[in-house]
């Protein structure tokens, strides 16, 4: 696995008053009552729309086919000591082995990960009997500047979780929110160490309207691991699971000319470590490295609901590789523009890269 991706071509400016500080919920809006872009491709122009997530339906069409992601999201954020010292603990991941991913931040708001721990340095977790030695860094030996550990942690981490975790937080919130508000109406399978955000503005009233208007929906499940990396660095290992029932869906509706759209780069990450070189699917599970870009494209993905990406985040590469390059900067520069909300509570976009 390579340390770091290929740069993507979108480029643009950021504003910090366009981060999402809270959930929609606590802005007056309903679950669906985000901003919702629409970017498409027909006959070689570019079409932007703007709309609300709960219209999502008039923007698609019958035999249109919508995966998302069944995972749930954990309490993954404790805190912890370091040498006598306060730090935030964001565990990411278990291992097959039995030792842990975590990644250390500073303390109280985790608002910037700490990057000269050594390994043999224990940690003791805040308020339990649990401990956490890192052993190397994740998932290359060696160098410096580490964010990311192996661990070997004692005392039992689920249960110390289960009481005294609270979901990961950055410092760009303006708050605590409870873990129901970490949640997708989508989520059966704790193991997420934070939320499949883009499937985050369903709500059930819209799924109802959705299937109501023909179009259908499968499932696969990914746990995410933490999504704070450093610009160019690509997504770590994750878990995922794609069912046959889905495999056999998504094959359908390539054959009859429906559209797969993909709820967020975690969807389609798991769709196309499925895919062959053909775009076919056959059930997978285990743990993917797929870095979707340049060298992998989306082969079996041809429409993408996500939220807003930031400046040199590698998820662009993915983004870039089902929309298209072009679409994507349009998509962006529209998005500023016109002052969408980025991050986990913030506004959504439909990208829809073939003719329609």
């Amino acid at each position: 696995m390579t340390l770091h991706a290929a740069a993507p071509s979108t480029r643009f400016e950021l504003p910090e008053d366009l981060t999402a500080t809270e959930p929609p919920e606590h802005r007056g809006l309903d679950r669906d009552g985000v901003r919702l872009l629409v970017a498409a491709t027909e006959s070689d122009r570019i079409r932007l729309t703007h709309s609300r997530f709960r219209d999502l339906g008039s923007h698609l069409r019958p035999g249109d086919l919508i995966v998302v992601n069944t995972s749930r999201t954990l309490a993954a954020e404790v805190d912890a000591s370091l040498d006598g010292e306060p730090v935030v603990l964001h565990v990411a991941t278990p291992l097959p082995d039995g030792h842990w991913v975590i990644e250390l931040r500073t303390a109280p708001d985790a608002a910037r990960p700490i990057l000269d721990a050594r390994p043999g340095a224990v940690m003791a977790l805040a308020a339990g009997q649990v401990r956490a030695r890192l052993l190397a860094p994740y998932p290359e030996q060696g160098g410096s500047g580490n964010r990311l550990w192996r661990a070997a942690v004692t005392g039992g981490l689920p249960g110390h979780l289960s009481r005294y975790g609270r979901p990961i937080s950055y410092g760009y919130l303006s708050g605590r929110w409870p873990l129901a508000d970490y949640q997708t109406v989508f989520g059966r399978h704790p193991g997420s160490a934070e939320m499949p955000s883009a499937g985050r503005p369903f709500s059930t009233g819209l799924v109802t309207d959705l299937v109501s208007r023909g179009v259908a929906f499968a499932t696969i499940t990914l746990h995410t691991g933490v999504s704070s990396q450093e610009a160019g660095e690509p997504p770590q290992p994750e878990r995922f699971e794609v069912p046959a029932a889905t495999a056999r869906l998504v094959n359908a509706t390539r054959r009859a000319g429906g559209r797969v759209i993909a709820v967020g780069t975690t969807v389609t990450r798991a769709l196309e470590s499925a895919a062959g070189p053909d775009g076919r699917l056959g059930p997978a599970r285990g743990w993917t490295e797929l870095v979707i870009g340049p060298e992998h494209p989306a082969r079996a993905v041809t429409g993408l609901i996500t939220g807003l990406h930031n400046p040199d985040a590698s998820h662009l590469l993915l983004v870039e590789s089902v929309a298209g390059p072009r679409l994507a900067q349009r998509a962006y520069d529209a998005a500023v523009e016109a002052r969408y909300l980025w991050h986990e509570f913030g506004d959504s976009c439909l990208l829809l890269a073939e003719p329609g």
